[in-house]
């Protein structure tokens, strides 16, 4: 059996994963029996020291890895490319790495109608259409965004939990998301 390995910054990115990854197997036929785990850290920091040392010792055939980390305020590029290095140095150059820009809540921001449906707030689809909405990506602080636009009824996991059941996995306006999307169903169809 295939099994999907996310390495992750943060729980609020576990929360997010745990129910998008089923909601896109569902959506390929024959796919279901991919096994998917998701390993948390403790903040960039965590996440980069102590990767090499994860990946080194996943003993489990047919893993295939992917490693996400918001870009905050760094460069995207550089960003990735340490993170390629330090999956080279693990042995693992074969690993994905998807980087959300600025943050998670530029998924969040790219289907305010699943924000909508998730938080039951109304009126927060139609802001869609707004310049800002349109490219979620390049909000510099989208989690501050997220909770000014729902009154404060955001939070980082409460949110993530009520929001991804809800989101479309081919209308969302963050790129980002959309990378990362089609890097997962790219792992699982390898």
């Amino acid at each position: 059996m295939k099994t999907l390995v996310f390495l992750v910054e943060e729980p609020s990115a576990e929360e997010m994963l745990s129910r998008l990854v089923p909601k896109i197997l569902k959506t390929m036929p024959g796919k279901a029996e991919t096994d998917h785990n998701i390993l948390v850290f403790q903040g960039k920091s965590d996440l980069e020291d102590k990767l090499v040392r994860r990946l080194r010792r996943w003993r489990k055939p047919d893993s295939f890895f992917m490693i996400i980390r918001d870009q905050d305020s760094g460069d995207c590029h550089m960003i990735k490319k340490n993170l390629m290095n330090l999956c080279r140095k693990a042995g693992k150059s074969d690993c994905l790495v998807r980087i959300a820009c600025h943050e998670l809540e530029s998924f969040y921001l790219g289907d305010l109608a699943a924000v909508e449906a998730g938080l039951s707030i109304q009126g927060l689809k139609e802001k869609q259409m707004q310049k800002k909405y349109r490219s979620p990506d390049s909000i510099a602080r989208p989690s501050d965004e997220l909770v000014r636009i729902t009154g404060r009824k955001y939070q980082k996991m409460a949110g993530s939990r009520a929001i991804t059941p809800h989101m479309d996995l081919s209308g969302n306006r963050s790129q980002s998301f959309n990378t990362l999307v089609q890097g997962i169903k790219h792992l699982i169809e390898q």
